[in-house]
């Protein structure tokens, strides 16, 4: 479906860190460049707000990643990991990131959820009744159908993952091999692997 684009339109995105992350790891063996993410998400509009939702592991070894993101223009909200009897780990930020993206709608034109997470479908389907547009970028191959479906517009990542991952070396769209990109650190933000091979 087609949709309108504006520089006048405002944008709030909100990142489903552990997401993109893990769909990173799994799809490609490689990292999120959020700075990129976010670029084009934004596509040239007016950015009120972006926000990635983190977790904060015990050896705070994330502490450099949550200050990259910082520096690239992207807010963190962070919760502590919980770590239960038996070793079990949980970090889950859905409602935090829903509550987030309810509380600032009457603010905003449009909504982009960067997640792939089939559970935000309820979240969509509200804010596109409260006049936004809802748009998604995540990675295609391992997206909710009905989040694509639902949502105003789908970026799919892995449709040109070089764009979006750090280092990547895999085929580009046309099916050919590229070098690998070099990215700075006001670019692609490297994460750390313990916060983010926690539970979903």
């Amino acid at each position: 479906m087609a949709i309108i684009k504006h520089k006048s339109q405002r944008v709030g995105i909100f990142i489903d860190t552990q997401n993109l992350y893990h769909s990173a790891k799994n799809l490609y063996k490689s990292k999120v460049n959020f700075g990129a993410v976010m670029k084009e998400a934004l596509a040239g509009r007016m950015l009120i707000r972006c926000v990635s939702y983190v977790i904060r592991t015990e050896s705070e070894e994330e502490k450099g990643f949550f200050e990259a993101l910082n520096k690239i223009g992207i807010e963190t909200k962070v919760k502590d990991i919980r770590i239960f009897a038996g070793g079990a780990k949980k970090a889950d930020w859905d409602i935090g990131m829903a509550i987030d993206a309810i509380a600032m709608a009457d603010k905003l034109d449009v909504v982009v959820l960067a997640t792939g997470d089939g559970d935000f479908v309820p979240l969509v389907e509200y804010l596109r009744n409260k006049g936004c547009q809802v748009e998604v970028i995540a990675f295609g191959k391992s997206s909710s159908g009905q989040l694509r479906e639902i949502a105003d517009d789908f970026v799919d990542i892995c449709e040109n993952p070089r764009n979006y991952l750090i280092g990547y070396r895999g085929p580009s769209r046309a099916g050919g091999f590229l070098p690998s990109l070099s990215s700075s650190p006001e670019e692609g933000v490297d994460v750390g692997t313990e916060v983010y091979d926690a539970e979903e």
